[in-house]
């Protein structure tokens, strides 16, 4: 009786592998590869202080791809919003629906401001055999393994890079791809069981603001996951609480042949201000769950200087406590140039989404075991930067954030690779089927 009871269950288990080894037996008609070569070389790249979402029209060439594809691929409700932002429902297909949550997926079209976005050249380095990577337009450009250690875990793969003189926009465009071929997956593979899942492409995450115009309710999921992170592996239930800071000088210009007593050069006091920036709190000195303050941008001018900073920490004590610095600086800096008005102004951007998600560790369970699923080594590991899934979790959409396979966003030192991209889109495929494998009774 236990021999057979034994061997009962080992087949049972034999065939439970083997229906989920065997499950995806054919191929989706683009690899996540061709997907984001196409979506790679469209200029989608976004900018700060737009005054309209998107902040840049040409995201709806990407929008308006994507909506064609998604029809193609059979999904239902397909819509481009008059913000950009993509929306699509790819139907389950159980016995009842109803009994599996509505899941979604988001990754954003647009680049980051930081590098140029336009005439991307991708480069497939084929079967890397290890070694530095010199970018060809650009031979200054080199992606070493010294400081990319990934690399040692990269040979025989086929590595994405630019040519060096653009970003290569794995930054979401792999997150983009990698959603778009689990859908066409599924449409090859009905056997492969899934409940309805709500999908999102959004523009201007790398600016901030498109967010904002998500429509939560319409969405119509109970839970999402952000496709948005880097190495394989990495899942993020944690952001950076954010602020931005603009600081501004005010002086008095007028001709220097005659500008003794007269003029104010506001210039001086953002040098003054600039220096008092504490080395061990920037960025290029921080690492891990160290916060940072981080002056990214600004204009100097006699008349009038500006000066934007960010302010990342995980903790909100933290944060206020960078909020404070910079204002006690301010006032240091006022002192020693009395005659230039100096203010700062504070916005909020974003919270730790850690905040909601613990509520929610299903979502992260979950995603390891898709993880797992797949071959890889699952990490939780908190984002030191935000994505869109900050603000919607905040909005009641509890929203983790997975990895692409990418690493070095927002420079010309940005890739990806083949594994890289069709890992996340097993790791998507097998996240469905375990929403679905949980609903049953």
């Amino acid at each position: 009786m236990r021999f057979t009871l034994v061997l009962v269950i080992s087949l049972f288990l034999l065939g439970a592998a083997a229906s989920h080894a065997t499950a995806q037996t054919n191929p989706p008609k683009e690899t996540a590869l061709e997907r984001f070569l196409r979506y790679a070389k469209i200029d989608t790249q976004s900018r700060e202080d737009a005054p309209t979402v998107p902040s840049t029209q040409k995201q709806f060439n990407l929008a308006r791809l994507l909506e064609k594809e998604l029809k193609e691929l059979g999904a239902e409700n397909v819509r481009i919003s008059e913000f950009c932002i993509v929306y699509a429902k790819v139907p389950g297909n159980l016995t009842d629906n109803s009994k599996a949550p509505v899941i979604g997926f988001l990754a954003h079209m647009d680049t980051s401001d930081a590098v140029s976005g336009a005439n991307v050249n991708p480069i497939i380095h084929k079967n890397y055999q290890g070694g530095d990577i010199v970018l060809p337009n650009d031979k200054t450009q080199v992606i070493s393994v010294a400081k990319n250690p990934t690399l040692k875990e990269m040979i025989g793969d086929d590595i994405i890079t630019a040519d060096g003189t653009t970003l290569l926009g794995s930054d979401d465009k792999s997150g983009v791809a990698e959603i778009m071929t689990m859908i066409d997956t599924l449409r090859q593979n009905p056997r492969i069981k899934h409940g309805t899942i709500a999908i999102a492409f959004t523009p201007d995450e790398e600016v901030g603001g498109g967010i904002d115009k998500f429509e939560v309710e319409n969405f119509g999921a109970k839970f999402a996951y952000t496709v948005d992170g880097e190495e394989l592996g990495e899942i993020s239930n944690e952001t950076w609480s954010a602020k931005t800071a603009t600081v501004t000088f005010k002086g008095k210009s007028t001709h220097p042949g005659t500008a003794k007593g007269i003029m104010i050069n506001a210039m001086y006091a953002l040098a003054d201000y600039l220096s008092r920036f504490p080395q061990n709190m920037l960025p290029e000195t921080t690492a891990g769950r160290v916060g940072f303050v981080h002056p990214y941008a600004g204009v100097a001018d006699v008349e009038e200087s500006t000066l934007k900073i960010l302010l990342r920490d995980f903790e909100v004590d933290g944060l206020n406590a960078k909020e404070r610095l910079l204002r006690r600086m301010v006032r240091l800096t006022q002192r020693r140039f009395p005659k230039v008005k100096i203010s700062i102004e504070v916005k909020e951007n974003y919270k730790n989404m850690k905040e909601v998600l613990k509520d929610y560790p299903q979502l992260t369970d979950n995603a390891i075991e898709a993880a797992r699923r797949a071959g890889l080594k699952p990490t939780i590991k908190p984002i030191r930067g935000g994505t869109d899934g900050s603000n919607l979790t905040f909005r009641g959409l509890p929203c983790p954030n997975l990895f692409t396979g990418g690493m070095n966003f927002h420079g010309k030192l940005e890739f990806n690779s083949r594994r890289g991209l069709e890992k996340t889109t097993e790791t998507l495929l097998n996240l469905v089927q375990i929403f679905a494998e949980n609903s049953r009774p």
